[in-house]
């Protein structure tokens, strides 16, 4: 089903051929984000990749995106903490010219001095707006918490500071030091050929050195009690991020934890929507949600609330997370989410950009794909007990992370600390 092919500077490809699609979706991956980038640099993982579309050596910026939106394509990048994607998703015949643009923009861009200006001023109203969102900025609290003075807490797009003092010079030092292609991985699903893009790929970065890739720094953070975060803002709703430390992603229990999210918050039919929405009405949106890194992770519980009834619904939460630990999860509930996952699963790969995506995190990540039989093995292999089992090592309270955002008021905040403290 897969192929993988490496370039002779070990530069990765990795591609998967379904001759009945009418598209193509390609990802060029990066493996650096934001938790390598020191205090001085924060965010410039981020502002590089707004750099990229700006132009490359043999692409303007116009061109880069005409010749792919104009033909009917989406372009698209993200950053990550770990990773950074280029990625698009054309009819098959305008694929040649897409993989030209996105390997000619991660390997030569310009970055050229008004360029860099002109997206200073984007991004640092793209931090303004994410701070002035009370249900974001609620996540940047949340992990400042769980990650406090390491740069997995603190913001992928910088700050007003760092961003304000980003230079031409030390953009084009940070991509010499990471867009090496030791450090890229191509990834393709659709209808294409993979012997000619192999060669592709061989003749235009054939040449271009590698070079050993720089190692992020480890968290070594250990938790002993609860931590609290408040930020008092006039707000129609109350926004708060519950948080454990939880799971790296390649933990045995990666799947176990998946389940766990599923049944506590993952779907309508979880027990956060029931409760908290369903039942009593406090909150229009709740869910929870993993993060998954190299060395640690995050499990989190989301949910915007009526002001006045933020407490009752702190301690909802804290008594649904003490059920789980204590009496773990019964046969059909267990089954339900279980058939959900897979479900999800499954249905995301038949889309060729989902596909794309998983391939490309998985060889950028760990340098190899979890094919879906193995994820389908490993899943089927769980019990009802190995839920109760991994809800107790990962939503421990001595571990819990609160953040609030809203007009909290000096009572709420007391309860708080006392319902945490608990």
């Amino acid at each position: 089903m897969y192929q993988k092919a490496v370039l002779s500077n070990n530069l990765r490809l990795i591609t998967n051929q379904l001759k009945d699609r009418e598209s193509v979706a390609v990802g060029v991956w990066v493996g650096v984000g934001g938790r390598f980038e020191s205090d001085v640099e924060k965010g410039a993982a981020h502002y590089l990749e707004h750099i990229l579309f700006r132009g490359s050596l043999k692409y303007s910026c116009n061109d880069i995106k005409g010749s792919i939106e104009g033909v009917g394509g989406t372009l698209n990048a993200f950053t990550g903490e770990e990773q950074t994607c280029y990625y698009a998703k054309v009819p098959t015949k305008y694929f040649d010219q897409t993989i030209d643009i996105l390997s000619d923009m991660v390997f030569f861009p310009l970055i050229q001095k008004n360029d860099l200006e002109r997206e200073r001023t984007i991004i640092l109203e793209e931090i303004k707006m994410y701070n002035d969102l009370p249900q974001y900025y609620v996540l940047e609290l949340l992990d400042g918490l769980v990650w406090p003075d390491h740069p997995l807490g603190k913001s992928l797009a910088g700050t007003k500071d760092t961003v304000g003092a980003m230079t031409q010079k030390g953009l084009r030092a940070f991509q010499r030091r990471y867009y090496a292609p030791d450090n890229v991985v191509v990834s393709v699903c659709g209808n294409f050929s993979h012997e000619w893009l192999v060669d592709f790929l061989e003749d235009k970065l054939g040449n271009f050195p590698s070079q050993k890739r720089e190692a992020c720094d480890p968290f070594k953070g250990k938790q002993r009690a609860p931590r609290t975060s408040f930020f008092r803002k006039q707000t129609e709703q109350m926004h708060m991020a519950l948080g454990f430390p939880s799971l790296r992603a390649d933990h045995p229990d990666i799947y176990a934890q998946a389940l766990l999210n599923v049944i506590l918050g993952g779907n309508m039919s979880s027990r956060l929507f029931d409760e908290l929405r369903e039942k009593r009405g406090l909150a229009y949106s709740v869910y929870s949600t993993t993060k998954a890194y190299d060395d640690a992770g995050l499990f989190m519980i989301k949910a915007g609330v009526d002001n006045k009834k933020l407490l009752e619904s702190v301690e909802l939460i804290m008594k649904l997370l003490k059920q789980l630990r204590r009496y773990g999860v019964k046969d059909p509930e267990f089954v339900r989410a279980r058939e959900y996952f897979l479900g999800q699963f499954v249905l995301g790969l038949e889309d060729t950009t989902e596909h794309m995506m998983w391939m490309g995190e998985s060889m950028i990540e760990r340098d190899r794909i979890r094919t879906l039989g193995e994820v389908v093995y490993r899943v089927n292999g769980l019990t009802p007990d190995d839920i109760r089992r991994v809800a107790g090592d990962v939503l421990k309270e001595k571990k819990l992370n609160l953040a609030v955002v809203g007009a909290l008021t000096d009572e709420q905040e007391k309860g708080l600390r006392a319902i945490v403290a608990a």
